[in-house]
């Protein structure tokens, strides 16, 4: 102990001082919830509406015909039958174990979340790549979006909001979105600079150049970001379960509480499996991708 006793020399707020901090700082953002929560509640409406008829549509879509659009899609996405076969088995032993509807779920908040992502991440990362200003401000946001205990997103969210579809869907974003948009950043500012020089002695304008030559360029680099985008909003699944996402996650969070073994292990198995299916054809997609233009500057 008296190796310590310097800390009590160290400035501190005494607990009276925090407590009133604490108080101020919960008051001012009670104030703000009930003053302009139904304000942005409403104007989340269109996303929730948006949210519940694509949740439905996967719902109410014949299990056999959903089956055939995902191996569809992963073979367009990796021209690989062993990947065709994995999917229909792994859709296949959900089904028989009972896990379609969750499942279904799942994926309407994932793809809805993933999404969402993309259209916010890649203008913001296309604004750090081209502005060292913009990087060196929003840089520092994503360490903390990144950092951030996922359990705390919940907090704000809920307290503004209450449970539900968006309060969920909004947290799997902002703990989802940093990889697409650093990755975006990287892939624009890793194109050589002496193919942009080209395009620009032909005349091309910034937009011609960022749409004809740096996103193209720069796609296999973005592909990694939403692949890993995906992977950071099933692993939040589980957490947005406790606000009332419906899902695999509710029954491995009830399996948590009631010591639900059985239960907790299968749904985990199908959000693993899940996983590995978005994981494969994401980056066989993006290895195609590479493939094609590597092909297309050798010639």
């Amino acid at each position: 102990m008296a190796e310590l006793s310097w800390l009590s020399d160290f400035p501190q707020l005494d607990r009276h001082q925090l407590l009133a901090i604490r108080k101020t700082l919960d008051g001012a953002y009670r104030s703000f919830s009930r003053e302009y929560g139904d304000s942005i509640e409403s104007f989340f409406d269109p996303l929730l509406s948006m949210l519940i008829g694509f949740e439905k549509l996967l719902l109410i879509t014949p299990w056999w015909l959903m089956i055939a659009i995902l191996a569809g899609l992963a073979f367009y996405a990796s021209r690989s039958w062993k990947l065709v076969v994995g999917v229909v088995v792994a859709f296949v032993f959900i089904g028989l174990f009972g896990m379609w509807e969750d499942t279904m779920r799942t994926m309407s908040i994932i793809i809805a979340s993933t999404l969402l992502a993309i259209v916010l991440g890649l203008p913001i990362g296309i604004l750090m790549a081209r502005s060292d200003r913009a990087q060196g401000v929003i840089t520092p946001l994503l360490d903390v979006m990144q950092t951030m205990p996922a359990f705390v997103y919940l907090i704000p969210v809920v307290m503004l909001l209450g449970i539900g579809k968006i309060p969920g869907l909004i947290a799997v974003v902002i703990y989802a979105i940093p990889p697409v948009i650093r990755l975006t950043n990287l892939g624009i500012r890793l194109v050589d600079k002496e193919v942009l020089e080209a395009a620009e002695a032909y005349g091309a304008s910034s937009w011609q150049r960022l749409t004809g030559v740096q996103l193209p360029l720069a796609m296999p680099t973005i592909m990694a970001g939403i692949n890993q985008t995906i992977m950071m909003a099933l692993a939040m699944v589980v957490i947005a379960s406790m606000i009332g996402v419906k899902g695999l996650g509710q029954p491995v969070l009830k399996s948590i509480t009631n010591q639900y073994f059985t239960l907790g292990l299968l749904n985990g198995l199908a959000i693993v499996a899940l996983a590995i299916i978005f994981d494969r054809i994401s980056q066989s997609y993006a290895r195609r991708t590479q493939q094609h233009l590597s092909g297309r500057t050798n010639d």
